[in-house]
């Protein structure tokens, strides 16, 4: 075992059903997080590191939805990688001139 301390939550956000706020659909400690961290980078999921905010996540069961207190952090992390990604909602770039700047 790397580190036992280790932990690893993983979110989903669309495609839900009823839900509407992200959910918990991976979660686990030591070796299963260095398992669910490998999955997600093979994968191609992004991957966050926050001990603060995976401390708040751990609390969560598996398909239990994040806190209202959590959408705003939880927002700007999907919104990031969807940027990342080079997902932008139709006319972003548009009213956006500094993501149509090529570096």
């Amino acid at each position: 075992m790397k580190d036992k301390n280790k932990r690893a939550i993983g979110l989903k956000y669309g495609n839900t059903g009823d839900k509407q706020a992200p959910l918990v659909i991976a979660k686990g400690f030591g070796d299963l997080a260095d398992e669910i961290i490998a999955l997600a980078e093979k994968s191609g999921v992004l991957i966050h590191e926050d001990p603060h905010l995976s401390e708040a996540l751990a609390t969560l069961d598996l398909g239990q939805e994040i806190p209202e207190a959590l959408y705003f952090v939880i927002a700007e992390l999907i919104a990031y990688s969807y940027v990342l990604q080079g997902k932008m909602p139709k006319g972003w770039q548009d009213t956006n001139p500094s993501f149509n700047q090529t570096v």
